[in-house]
């Protein structure tokens, strides 16, 4: 008796925990590639919940029925062959939702790692996010701004993330705008990204990669286009300018605040070629198109 009281008061405690809890984040998505994570999650969900229930109603059905009876000792029960029928379905069954699942994930990666839908003509405002332990670098080439564990974007423009590290792997996810994608040394990896209602979004590192990983966060500011060109014009009235010998000192491993310069350290420490591009190269090196 003293042990049921304990497991209800256990599922209690844990539902009120989970009532409690804010939403997650992964399911409140503000922009299109969020909303392609987020609609696969949930067809997962729904997916593996109808699993569940199922084997969980026959689990019952079967306990009940074939349940222990007071048979003779002595009694053997008739020898039964195997049902050819059943047998077809429970290797079918599975079959048909491990492919159901694999070819929706499939699609999902195809959609995310392209530009969103809707803004496949439009030229994308490029950022360079780079990672040092244990803090976030944006990189405003066209704008000549840099900004530490803070970006600012305007709203409803494709935002093309440049993803790096100075130091160990990093893991740039943004869950209301977009999956994860990792940062790593000597290679440069691309991120698509739309935020459709401004607001203020908590990005993070989801790759351990050392002691202060659990404080390896950022926010990423959504505003409408005109008061991002306000921001840069405020940006360039106010910060200082970024110079090689500061940047040393921030990729030096440590936390810091949010900080705002103008100019880039693309100028003197560029970040590094990579092939993993989604645009067309040329012979000339730059970028063209998107090859979707």
């Amino acid at each position: 008796m003293k042990l049921k009281w304990t497991y209800l008061a256990f599922l209690a405690a844990i539902t009120a925990f989970l009532a409690g809890c804010e939403p997650l984040l992964v399911l409140d998505p503000k922009g299109p590639q969020a909303d392609t994570t987020a609609s696969v999650i949930w067809i997962s969900i729904i997916t593996m919940s109808f699993i569940v229930i199922t084997v969980l109603v026959m689990l019952v059905i079967i306990l009940f029925k074939y349940r222990a009876s007071k048979q003779d000792p002595d009694y053997e029960p008739p020898h039964i062959e195997g049902n050819k029928y059943v047998e077809g379905i429970i290797v079918t069954v599975p079959i048909l939702i491990v492919a159901f699942l694999s070819v929706v994930s499939a699609m999902s990666i195809y959609t995310v790692e392209s530009a969103p839908e809707g803004y496949e003509e439009d030229e994308p405002l490029v950022i360079y996010a780079s990672s040092s332990n244990w803090k976030w670098h944006f990189s405003y080439p066209e704008q000549d701004i840099e900004t530490v564990n803070y970006a600012y974007i305007p709203t409803d423009q494709n935002i093309e993330l440049r993803l790096y590290s100075h130091s160990t792997i990093s893991s740039f996810w943004v869950p209301q705008l977009a999956g994860q994608k990792y940062a790593m040394a000597d290679m440069t990896n691309y991120l698509n990204v739309v935020a459709e209602e401004p607001g203020e979004y908590v990005g993070r590192n989801s790759n351990f990669n050392g002691e202060g990983f659990a404080e390896n966060e950022f926010l990423v500011t959504a505003v409408p286009p005109n008061e991002f060109d306000s921001w840069v014009e405020d940006v360039h009235n106010t910060a200082d300018p970024l110079t090689e010998e500061t940047f040393e000192e921030l990729i030096e491993p440590g936390h810091l605040g949010q900080q705002t310069y103008t100019g880039t350290h693309q100028e003197f420490n560029p970040a590094p070629e990579g092939e993993n591009s989604p645009h067309d190269h040329g012979d000339g090196g730059g970028h063209g198109g998107h090859d979707h």
